[in-house]
């Protein structure tokens, strides 16, 4: 590590030492301000020196984290060299499956909250990959990046607008890749769509609909482990859209959100909050935890967010209410309509010419506009599972980039731009839904920013 890193490493770690989930930062701390100096140049298609083995830190083995194990296990060129992880039972677990694939056995660590500083000091550490409760990732990315790694973090990449600022600012000063893992970009109706749209299939954009809809009361059963031991308490914390960016992402990828436009602002409203208050009513003792915390999140939340060309997208979110999965996954041109969950797609030009009723038989669109990807991948991505292959597909991308010197296909200004529906939503919710402007956390650069590429098309 040099002296730089170094130093900026150690300001890092104590910077995490009384690190909490606090609420009222994420809902009071949105009121715009001057864009911040940049402290070195844009990472906006950033190339770093081709890595022949890429080998990884992985922080948090949990429920979503210890996927990675199996995904990075089965690409070439990727190797586990570190695990951080503070539950034994994660452990145990972890330490199983390398004993199962008989891959070489990484370092372990976990003995306190900050082991994961041991983990980022390592010379054998190229990229680290953050799977840990929200509040971490911001800390764990800017601590990764300064201590000279690339950080990869699960969604969100972080939770409040100077958050992602700091990450934005560290990853120009550190010249280090700071990439949220949105693996939904990676399905294959999403590429199919993305494919469809880079050819003019659909006309001009004019508006998408995108969710998070996952009915997931379940998760509040989970008390001393496991996701909803920790996720539950956002409930009761912040009345917004408290995660935006799975159904989100593909749409922005398809608008060139960054790219040619960009966010500008957002308003937002809110349901009753009425269901997880009945759960716990329904399935705990009066006295328990469960009933004890003021479920302040409405049920479902939609915003509305405009972008500077002027394109419309419907956001919405909703884990509580009985109802079908769904991501939207709608986008609409001038020429006509693709929608998911199910998949359909109507249009004037192209397609049996009938805009006025829905074509459901996607056979014929995959076999004509399947993405390059899936077409090379797909079938190693549905063996090796993860969400259908998505995660799988993303993990197998961001190798081959790094091994390639190739660009990346998300950098930090699009986790940032996405993750930041959090706190707006939350602000604009308690402001009688009233609109908050997006920061332009790629300080202009986005308006000549080439579109993300059909890749290998």
């Amino acid at each position: 590590m040099t002296d730089f890193n170094r130093r900026h490493f150690m300001k890092a770690s104590l910077a995490t030492a009384a690190l909490g989930v606090l609420a009222n930062t994420v809902a009071c701390s949105q009121t715009q301000k001057p864009q911040p100096k940049a402290l070195g140049k844009s990472v906006m298609g950033l190339v770093v020196p081709a890595m022949p083995l890429v080998r990884i830190g992985l922080i948090g083995v949990g429920e979503r984290g210890v996927g990675y194990i199996g995904h990075f296990s089965n690409i070439e060129g990727a190797l586990i060299t570190a695990i951080c992880d503070t539950d034994p039972i994660t452990i145990a677990r972890a330490k199983e499956m390398f004993q199962q694939n008989g891959k070489p056995i990484p370092a372990w660590y976990g003995d306190h909250p900050q082991s994961y500083l041991e983990l980022l000091n390592r010379e054998d550490v190229d990229i680290v990959v953050i799977a840990t409760p929200w509040q971490w990732h911001h800390p764990m990315a800017k601590a990764a990046m300064l201590a000279g790694k690339h950080a990869f973090v699960e969604v969100p990449l972080a939770l409040t607008l100077e958050e992602m600022w700091d990450l934005v600012d560290t990853a120009e000063l550190t010249q280090r890749n700071c990439m949220m893992l949105e693996n939904v970009c990676y399905g294959r109706d999403e590429l199919m769509v993305l494919n469809m749209v880079r050819q003019g299939v659909f006309g001009e954009l004019l508006h998408g609909e995108a969710a998070y809809i996952h009915e997931l009361r379940w998760q509040m059963k989970e008390i001393e482990r496991k996701t909803g031991s920790w996720r539950t308490a956002y409930q009761a914390k912040l009345n917004g859209n408290l995660y935006p960016t799975h159904g989100l992402g593909p749409i922005a990828q398809y608008m060139n959100i960054n790219r040619g436009d960009r966010f500008d602002y957002l308003n937002s409203m809110s349901s009753p909050a009425l269901g997880r208050a009945a759960y716990a009513k329904r399935e705990f003792p009066a006295d328990h935890q469960r009933n004890q915390l003021n479920y302040i999140c409405g049920d479902i939340n939609t915003s509305i967010i405009k972008t500077v060309q002027g394109r419309t997208i419907m956001l919405q979110h909703d884990t509580t209410t009985p109802r079908p999965y769904s991501r939207h996954n709608l986008i609409q041109g001038t020429n006509g309509v693709f929608a998911g969950f199910p998949n359909r797609i109507a249009l004037e030009q192209g397609g049996n010419g009938d805009y006025h009723h829905w074509q459901t038989d996607m056979e014929p669109w995959y076999q004509q506009y399947d993405h390059p990807l899936w077409r090379r991948m797909g079938a190693d991505a549905e063996r090796n599972g993860g969400h259908g292959g998505m995660d799988f597909l993303m993990c197998w991308r961001l190798i081959y980039c790094l091994r390639n010197a190739e660009p990346l296909d998300q950098d930090v200004y699009d986790g940032a731009a996405w993750s930041a529906v959090l706190p707006l939503s939350v602000a604009s919710v308690s402001d009688r839904g009233n609109s908050k402007d997006f920061p332009d956390f790629s300080r202009g650069v986005w308006q000549t920013a080439k579109p993300l590429p059909v890749i290998g098309g």
